[in-house]
């Protein structure tokens, strides 16, 4: 059967069940127009013209974390968190041949034929260690997102070098190596400034679980009808994301205000050599509502695709999350609930996107 763009069982099979996804509708003859499933209506759509760039500098050199300008760092650092929720590291100790090396497989990924990459489809693998989607919860959705994606779960070494494709297996691994001791530093950083005490084996169970995506965003022939991902909050910790120079990630600068009338976007521009770094829903309930989870959005565009590679960094399940104590002293009042972690995703996880109406489970 011909694909249809106008029939909705035709595209869904031919995008999500037959494993084509985006990238391959685009690469299908014809296409010079967004089909309807894909036209987001009115209030989910972003006109980057009403964007800014921010008056302030969101890069932070963390090589200074561990000199005499430690407290000036630590600073810079809790000031991005309790405002913007984003900013940017450099100097990080992540190698930049290694950044480059993981755009490189994330293309090689994409670029493989649809029914390579379907064998990853979680209706085909049964294998929770990866996934292969488009969208978010696409069976769900009815309007999609015009992004393909590949998550990658770790649990341990071993694990991954059985479920998790040859063509990035290693330099994905050595993405998460090399980064999880610059993660514990800026946490122990942002914990430690409103006066919790916690060493490396009390952070280990906010920061246990962790899982890759790689993200392909392609071209866009009509990128102001569409989203790349629309508005959220990440539910875990702390993300870190490696972009290309390609541009498209905005975050919200309206704190916590989800009337779409009064929302200000900032741009995240690309930074050569930089990782962003962003607050998890959990760093904010943490914080007792101190640091803020940033709800963000990624745009299309018509002139280039464009990867991501994010780590989001999270709870184990069974960690309690809840405000620390002394902050609770501090503030007089706990505006968060205990719950499990598995609570808190158990509540969201079958969800669309959907700005940061997931805090609403865990507040008081």
């Amino acid at each position: 059967m011909a694909l249809s763009f106008d029939d909705d069982n035709s595209l869904f099979n031919f995008v999500v069940k037959e494993g084509n996804g985006v990238k391959g509708l685009v690469e299908y003859s014809g296409l010079t127009e967004v089909p309807p499933r894909f036209i987001q209506p009115p209030y989910e759509r972003f006109d980057k013209q009403q964007a800014t760039q921010s008056s302030e500098n969101m890069i932070i050199d963390l090589s200074e974390l561990d000199g005499p300008n430690h407290d000036q760092v630590v600073k810079a650092l809790a000031h991005a968190a309790e405002t913007l929720g984003f900013f940017q590291v450099v100097n990080h100790g992540v190698p930049l041949e290694l950044l480059d090396s993981l755009k490189t497989a994330t293309h090689q990924f994409f670029d493989q034929p649809a029914e390579k990459k379907a064998t990853y489809l979680k209706e085909v693998s049964n294998n929770p260690m990866v996934m292969y989607a488009t969208s978010f919860v696409p069976e769900k959705e009815k309007v999609w997102m015009w992004r393909d994606f590949f998550k990658m779960t770790y649990t341990n070494d071993a694990d991954a070098f059985e479920f998790w494709p040859n063509e990035c297996k290693e330099v994905v691994l050595e993405y998460i190596k090399t980064s999880t001791e610059m993660v514990k530093k800026l946490l122990q950083a942002l914990i430690g400034n409103p006066g919790v005490k916690l060493n490396d084996s009390g952070l280990d169970p906010f920061i246990g679980s962790k899982s890759v995506h790689m993200i392909f965003y392609p071209t866009c022939p009509n990128p102001e009808l569409t989203i790349g991902v629309k508005k959220h909050s990440d539910m875990g910790t702390l993300t870190m994301l490696l972009q290309d120079d390609v541009g498209g990630l905005y975050v919200k600068k309206a704190g916590e205000n989800l009337s779409s009338g009064n929302e200000e976007w900032v741009e995240v521009p690309p930074t050569s050599g930089a990782l962003v770094i962003n607050v998890g829903d959990v760093l904010q309930i943490l914080s007792n509502g101190k640091y803020k989870s940033a709800e963000h959005i990624v745009r299309t565009t018509s002139t280039a695709s464009r990867v991501s590679i994010p780590i989001f960094n999270a709870p184990v399940p069974v960690a309690k999350i809840g405000p620390f104590p002394e902050l609770v002293a501090r503030d007089g009042v706990a505006r968060y609930k205990e719950v499990t972690y598995k609570e808190y995703t158990n509540n969201i996880m079958q969800k669309p996107h959907g700005g940061k109406m997931a805090l609403q489970f865990a507040s008081v």
